[in-house]
């Protein structure tokens, strides 16, 4: 892929990418009502989260606050945890690349003008596209309806494009931490228990399920070295106003360098992995 030109390498990235995006919208209605089903799970967290300030605020859900959290922080922060997730999140993608080692089909790739990891990256890339595509408007519909639980209203301009900023990488990052674990099929051809413990891992600890900042130390800490939470919790503390305006850059700079970790390991991976994979399969 490198001998080709460059205008030659953007029109197969463009192709590789309109013809993902048309596979997916090709069944838009199913892909459109899994889209919508995703939503349903709101409601029970609101319920969820009434209950559980309620009883801190001994009947007074209103008046009660956790780690700095009060009622309507925490169901803006889910609602935007939840927009994170979905553009960090990588169904099947782990499963798909180790399925793909251990049926050979991976060797397809070695006579292609592009590697495994680009075109799956446009792949991906489509998907998220096409998921936007559908979920733009109930999206849009959800947080009218919340509005009020936005008690701050909208962030500076800064806040903002950082904001925006850190869902791009959540993506990026979203992508390589999964596309990781199914690159170690090249030396374990099954990995349903290592992707589950790792999607566990990730649920709780990227903050989709609750603040990071509800965590007591030191795992608060522990949690703060990881990569995950730039998965669901970082975006949503930007725009929720609790990442102080002096780290606010820092740690999306120390977002990017996760981010050239893991795309180094990702391809360290792949090249050594390349290395004794037997073509076997498809």
């Amino acid at each position: 892929m490198s001998a080709l030109p460059l205008t030659q390498r953007l029109a197969c990235w463009w192709m590789i990418f309109r013809i993902a995006l048309e596979e997916r919208l090709a069944y838009r209605g199913d892909f459109a009502l899994g889209t919508l089903m995703r939503f349903l799970p709101i409601i029970t967290q609101i319920f969820l989260w009434w209950a559980v300030y309620d009883a801190v605020g001994s009947g007074q859900a209103e008046d009660a606050t956790l780690a700095g959290y009060t009622f309507q922080n925490i169901v803006a922060y889910y609602l935007l945890s939840m927009l994170g997730r979905a553009f960090s999140s990588m169904p099947g993608l782990a499963s798909s690349v180790a399925k793909q080692i251990r049926e050979g089909d991976v060797k397809k790739f070695l006579v292609q003008p592009i590697d495994m990891i680009s075109f799956l990256l446009l792949g991906r890339a489509a998907h998220k596209v096409a998921y936007y595509t559908i979920a733009t408007l109930p999206f849009a519909l959800v947080f009218f309806l919340c509005r009020q639980y936005f008690t701050e209203g909208w962030p500076p301009a800064e806040v903002l494009l950082a904001f925006v900023l850190s869902l791009l990488l959540a993506f990026m990052l979203g992508y390589f931490l999964d596309l990781c674990i199914g690159l170690i099929g090249f030396w374990f051809l099954e990995v349903s228990s290592l992707l589950f413990i790792y999607m566990l891992l990730n649920f709780f600890l990227s903050g989709h399920m609750f603040p990071l900042d509800l965590l007591p130390e030191p795992w608060r800490t522990m949690v703060d070295y990881l990569p995950f939470k730039y998965l669901a919790y970082f975006p949503a503390a930007i725009f929720l106003g609790k990442i102080e305006a002096g780290q606010l850059w820092q740690q999306i700079g120390i977002e990017v360098l996760w981010l050239v970790t893991l795309v180094l390991v990702a391809r360290g991976l792949y090249a050594a992995g390349l290395k004794r994979y037997s073509g076997y399969g498809g």
